[in-house]
């Protein structure tokens, strides 16, 4: 099967020439659509996509006729035979939507219908395009969350191996953009790898409440027809049927979910791109980009752009806005079926290509820089950022950390007012400040010592890191394995 969220005729299709219109609704009218209603109403032009999974739940629908002896043996090995040579021709492009078409479900009929005659019609027995549409959706959004799954942890992967070779590298740690307190490069790098790795497990529970099957609602009602939608869910790969045949077609709670954890994913991809951002300035300096992965100025010739960064930040605006879109569409919408609905589908389509565009570039863009260890090394300690083990170093010699604070407080005004760093201060000098700084303290002034000191579960000494880094390997490999089954 072609999976459509990669397919480029699939996203983009060439709407052939006209064909005569097969519409799934003609019968109660006597007159045809008007030009500007056919224009509003048509969605073919990005539901194509779909077609596979359309096909895929056709299959399924007429062996249940079968079962229920509404298509003969006969009937039914003829009706797949041309359901697989319509998927074919597909795939191949030979069989296109026209313009006449309204939308996947019309486009694939007529297809249907040119290869088989009328027999091609018994298919439509017992469903409706509002089931149709429901489980289509579903189908195609849980392989294209699968892949999303991989490309996520392909950076998370990409991030991890940065880790594993920076964990002894001291870094600047800020809070509000000002130095802080040195950290291992590796747990900073780290720290964007856990978002990451909470979207996989986020859409690995989407899909335990997105695998039940719509198909078998039919309209709103369900169907008078002896059909078994149990059969026909496990046949797709579902775990189950909807409970409420008006809930099956008026739910979008599964794209609105899914739209979440897209934005959200979004969010977290911006924030990597911000630091990339800042991090590839003269200012830091503590990453060079491949060549491969920036870009250059028109007019300046000096310039290495971080792009992919940039443009990373700038994507998570059209996935929150996907979200949004979506949710203000079901916003006070009745039961059950609405066309309103027919807005589900491009914000969906937009959010997974706009993901699976920005991932593979931020991995590569990751994966490919080279880390300048010694400028970000002999950044660490700037800022008096050894000044809370100092204090720390006081407590553990009786003192309240309320004086503590107080004490090293000073010190720092000391410091800056004289131009010196820490450990620079004479022994004198740390008497004046405070009876409380004895020349002990200056054991403490070691970034390294600093970092190890950090050993508490979760924190940046090296060997936390390490004992995190192997946590992650194995959750990116258990995540690998749910995305890939199958």
């Amino acid at each position: 099967m072609v999976d459509p969220a990669t397919n480029s005729e699939a996203r983009h299709p060439t709407v052939a020439d006209a064909a005569p219109a097969t519409r799934l609704w003609g019968g109660r009218f006597s007159a045809s659509p008007s030009e500007a209603l056919a224009k509003l109403s048509v969605s073919v032009q990005f539901d194509w996509r779909l077609a596979p999974h359309d096909l895929a739940s056709s299959r399924a629908h007429a062996r249940v006729l079968h079962r229920a002896q509404l298509l003969t043996d006969d009937e039914l090995s003829a009706m797949l035979g041309a359901l697989d040579a319509l998927e074919d021709d597909v795939r191949s492009g030979t069989f296109r939507p026209t313009i006449e078409d309204e939308d996947v479900h019309t486009a694939l009929e007529r297809g249907l219908l040119e290869r088989l005659g009328s027999t091609g019609g018994k298919l439509r027995a017992g469903r409706s395009r509002n089931d149709q549409i429901a489980t289509d959706l579903r189908l195609y959004l849980r392989v294209a969350v699968r892949q999303l799954a991989v490309a996520l942890l392909d950076l998370a992967e990409a991030l991890s191996d940065q880790a594993d070779r920076h964990v002894d590298t001291p870094a600047p740690g800020m809070t509000h953009l000002q130095h802080a307190q040195p950290v291992s490069f590796g747990h900073q790098l780290l720290a964007h790898v856990q978002p990451l790795l909470r979207d996989v497990s986020r859409l690995r529970d989407w899909d335990v409440r997105a695998a039940v099957s719509p198909l078998g609602a039919g309209a709103l009602a369900g169907s008078s027809l002896p059909l078994d939608p149990a059969r026909t869910a496990a046949e797709l790969g579902f775990t189950g049927v909807t409970e409420n045949s008006i809930d099956a077609v008026s739910d979008r709670d599964f794209a609105a979910e899914f739209l979440f954890v897209a934005a959200l994913a979004g969010v977290h991809l911006s924030r990597i791109g911000e630091e990339m951002v800042l991090w590839t300035t003269s200012e830091f300096g503590w990453i060079e980009l491949d060549d491969r992965y920036a870009t250059g100025s028109s007019i300046m010739p000096q310039k290495k752009n971080p792009d992919v960064a940039e443009l990373a930040r700038g994507k998570s605006g059209r996935l929150i806005g996907s979200l949004v879109t979506l949710l203000t569409v079901l916003k006070g919408l009745p039961l059950a079926y609405d066309r309103d609905l027919q807005e589900d589908k491009e914000p969906v389509f937009d959010a997974i290509d706009t993901l699976a565009t920005v991932l593979p570039a931020l991995t590569g863009t990751i994966g490919t820089m080279t880390v300048r260890a010694d400028r970000m090394s002999a950044s660490a300690p700037s800022g008096f950022s050894l000044a809370t083990d100092v204090a720390e170093h006081l407590v553990r010699q009786g003192v309240p950390f309320r004086d503590a604070h107080e004490a090293v407080g000073h010190l720092v005004v000391w410091c800056s007012s004289h131009d010196v760093d820490l450990h620079e201060v004479s022994d004198a000098d740390l008497a004046a400040i405070s009876p409380h700084l004895t020349p002990e303290v200056r054991a403490v002034l070691s970034v390294p010592g600093a970092l190890a000191a950090r050993s508490a579960p979760g924190g940046t000494a090296p060997s936390r890191v390490r004992e995190q880094l192997d946590r992650v390997r194995r959750a990116i490999t258990d995540g690998r394995a749910w995305a890939t089954a199958g």
